[in-house]
């Protein structure tokens, strides 16, 4: 007869971009990005660029044989210019998620005004630049995305609340209560506690922080601990609904 799972706390960061972001530093490559991730000791990241995903796979290539796992991800604009955390089990589907919001984003980069969009290997090879608006929106609706995430098995979570530009409360004045969002992340400047003061009629809500890292030294400024059996994230789904013994620990890493 099996026991019940062991669950430990795994320190989770959930939206780190790399160099591919437009705003992400050049020093944001994969092998950086692992390196860095493990010596401050946390046991997971979320790889999320802008409307872009072709790092992704290069930081999990990164990270194999070293005490961290790597969620595939993204953060995606939409028309409304709220920007979603996306997190997804696995890089199959994050291509399907890839194909829909490049169907969906106009544009191409002028890197003289928003930097290079440079697809780097582990090994620091690259491979190449991506050509696309990926600082732009989309032109895909709020609520849109959420159905297309969660019918794709994935985790959408508005990025920065509290920040006037691009979260959600700054671009539509509320959090919209028909839209079934997975969690809501408060930025490491306020934390967790801090949200819960802020916003109290958003208790409903599970929260996470991050380091939303654009440079090196900020990827381990936050962090949202996690009661887990393992680093998946079916187990991040079910701490964020509190499932069977799993649950998000709200005190600073």
């Amino acid at each position: 007869m099996r026991g019940d799972p062991v669950l430990r706390v795994f320190r989770c960061n959930l939206h780190v971009h790399t160099c591919l972001s437009p705003c992400g530093d050049l020093d944001m490559h994969p092998g950086a990005i692992v390196e860095e991730a493990v010596l401050k000791g946390l046991d997971v990241i979320g790889v999320s660029d802008h409307n872009a995903s072709e790092n992704v796979g290069f930081v999990m290539n990164a990270a194999r044989g070293k005490p961290l796992t790597v969620i595939p991800g993204m953060e995606v604009t939409t028309r409304e210019e709220v920007h979603v955390l996306v997190l997804l089990e696995d890089l199959p589907t994050l291509s399907l998620l890839q194909q829909y919001v490049y169907d969906r984003l106009e544009g191409l980069n002028n890197e003289e005004v928003f930097g290079l969009q440079p697809i780097v290997t582990e090994d620091g090879d690259v491979e190449g630049f991506n050509q696309r608006l990926l600082i732009g929106a989309t032109t895909i609706p709020l609520e849109e995305l959420v159905e297309k995430v969660h019918g794709l098995g994935g985790l959408a979570i508005p990025a920065h609340i509290d920040r006037p530009g691009f979260g959600v409360i700054g671009q539509l004045g509320f959090v919209p209560p028909g839209v079934p969002f997975d969690a809501l992340e408060v930025s490491w400047r306020l934390g967790i506690r801090g949200g819960r003061e802020k916003y109290p009629e958003l208790s409903g809500y599970p929260f996470i922080t991050s380091s939303d890292a654009h440079f090196i030294d900020d990827i381990a400024k936050a962090c949202t601990p996690m009661m887990l059996s393992e680093p998946t994230l079916p187990e991040i789904r079910r701490a964020l609904k509190g499932e069977g013994g799993r649950f998000v620990m709200e005190d600073a890493c």
